[in-house]
């Protein structure tokens, strides 16, 4: 697939929007892992529907403004995340509005999610973006780069974040099943990305690329 490179002219506009996006994955993602679902018979939480979302807007940045942007939008989106998903956390704690007072109360289950989520999500996007560069430069195959970073990321991401929130955690739920958790998590979150999410980045991508060489401005060639 061509690969372009998006005008440096918009460049921080882009950061911008990934970075407001990316936080806001991260705080969906911190509620919706709290609330358990039973999929076929393995228990599972609605958070792993949501956050493949920002692995396909990861590669994304890589492909269009490089892979130091890439990790600029981690860098800075990362501490308003961890800030925003603890008080997200605490205000609808298992699912229901528990008003601005439990603020007051420092919560350890939500602040535990959400530093295993800061730790996860640093941790995999690096990697993701690692992959997704190496791979993009070494072969044409437009959807054999978000394929493997999607892997490899959401394997070190899921790990990370359900040993740092679950393994021995105050609620017995989540104690005595994280483990068969994160495996489910694991292959929804695969299953979400390889059939949805990497179709839809090579859909985003080749409309992108149209749009870029109707824009005005010059377009920068990159690999």
């Amino acid at each position: 697939m061509t690969s372009l490179q998006a005008p440096p002219s918009r460049a921080p506009l882009y950061l911008s929007l990934l970075v407001a996006f990316h936080i806001a994955i991260v705080i969906a993602s911190n509620y919706l892992v709290q609330l358990p679902i039973n999929l076929l018979g393995f228990h599972s939480t609605w958070g792993a529907f949501s956050f493949p979302f920002i692995f396909l807007a990861t590669d994304l940045t890589v492909r269009l403004i490089g892979k130091v942007s890439a990790r600029r939008v981690i860098t800075r989106a990362m501490l308003p995340a961890l800030v925003a998903s603890y008080i997200v956390g605490v205000l609808f704690h298992e699912g229901g509005f528990n008003g601005w007072g439990a603020l007051a109360d420092f919560n350890s289950f939500v602040f535990r999610i959400a530093f295993a989520s800061f730790a996860a999500y640093v941790l995999g996007q690096l990697l993701d973006i690692q992959v997704f560069d190496r791979i993009r430069q070494q072969s044409r195959v437009w959807w054999l780069a978000p394929a493997a970073a999607s892997v490899v990321g959401q394997a070190l991401d899921t790990a990370a974040f359900f040993v740092i929130a679950f393994w021995h955690s105050s609620n017995a739920f989540m104690a005595a099943n994280w483990v068969e958790i994160a495996w489910v998590d694991y292959v929804i979150k695969l299953a979400v990305s390889l059939l949805l999410f990497v179709p839809a980045y090579g859909v985003l991508l080749a409309a992108v690329v149209r749009w870029l060489r109707q824009d005005p401005l010059p377009l920068a060639a990159a690999r």
